[in-house]
């Protein structure tokens, strides 16, 4: 497995994965109505930066970095991570974490936070704590999952800086 900046033509690769988790409901907080141009802005103009993870040109995921506020709150990242569903149970998730950490600390930033884990993606949650993150907020029925209905969402961090 690569990890490499994402290109166009990897994001044209990543389309469906991108709009099938989106579509779903049941982990990103996206308009599932969401169109191309949109998403490539989004997922791959917007951030800081953008990488993939493929085995040769297929595509199994991809993460973007990004501040999670500006000025005084610029040193705190916010990373998003989708994996394509047959690539799932490989380690694509935890690797691309992994990179997006090292990625995070050589642009400066001091810790990671996700902002809103769906409390019912649980092997998410899991990974996340794995990797050392920590539930430091749950802000009740803050998503609506396409299955459960209103859910929560926890609020999840890492401090990066030694």
């Amino acid at each position: 497995m690569q990890i490499e900046p994402i290109t166009a033509d990897d994001f044209q690769r990543f389309w469906p994965t991108f709009l099938a988790v989106v579509q779903a409901r049941e982990t990103y907080a996206i308009d599932p109505a969401i169109d191309y141009a949109a998403a490539y802005a989004l997922w791959c103009e917007q951030p800081l930066h953008t990488y993939v993870a493929k085995e040769g040109e297929q595509v199994l995921g991809s993460y973007y970095l990004k501040a999670n506020a500006a000025g005084p709150g610029d040193h705190v990242c916010n990373c998003g991570y989708i994996v394509d569903p047959a690539a799932r149970g490989r380690g694509v998730a935890r690797t691309l974490c992994e990179h997006s950490q090292r990625m995070a600390r050589e642009a400066g930033f001091h810790a990671m936070q996700f902002n809103a884990v769906v409390a019912t993606n649980e092997v998410a949650v899991r990974l996340w704590q794995s990797l050392g993150f920590a539930i430091v907020g749950t802000i009740p029925e803050a998503y609506r999952h396409a299955n459960h209905g209103l859910v929560d969402a926890h609020v999840m961090y890492k401090r990066l800086a030694t």
